[in-house]
């Protein structure tokens, strides 16, 4: 007697969709958890250029020049920006001597923005420009 032994197709099926289940829900927690890590990227880089901004007025007296420079270095700004982080960094037109603001949108939903006054993420950030002098 030759018996031959396997798995059915319909036992296959089922453990192929359990597989495909839980794969699944792994992908949810792991895209909310990559979103999370950009989010705190953002916020850092902002957080930094606000600081650099604050340096360069304190050396130069005035907040004009200080961005694309060794104060404000422009990688601060592409690093918002590059490709994949989801952000995209807004400056007013022109800091004045006594005034700037910037921001970005955050690939986990919201804003973070940042001026003369300091960092912060609240609602009126949603209309950055119209909130920056």
């Amino acid at each position: 007697m030759n018996k031959q032994r396997g798995f059915t197709i319909i036992e296959l099926i089922v453990v192929i969709a359990i597989i495909a289940i839980l794969a699944s829900i792994v992908l949810v927690n792991v895209t909310s958890y990559i979103n999370k890590a950009k989010d705190a990227k953002i916020k850092s880089d902002i957080a930094n250029i606000a600081l650099a901004m604050g340096s360069c007025l304190a050396d130069t007296g005035t907040y004009v020049g200080c961005i694309g420079t060794d104060k404000v270095p422009q990688t601060l700004i592409d690093d918002i920006n590059a490709t994949g982080t989801g952000g995209t960094f807004v400056t007013s037109a022109t800091p004045t001597a006594s005034a700037y603001c910037m921001g970005s949108s955050l690939p986990g939903g919201g804003n973070v923005c940042a001026d003369a006054t300091g960092v912060t993420t609240a609602t009126a950030c949603t209309t950055l420009i119209t909130k920056c002098p």
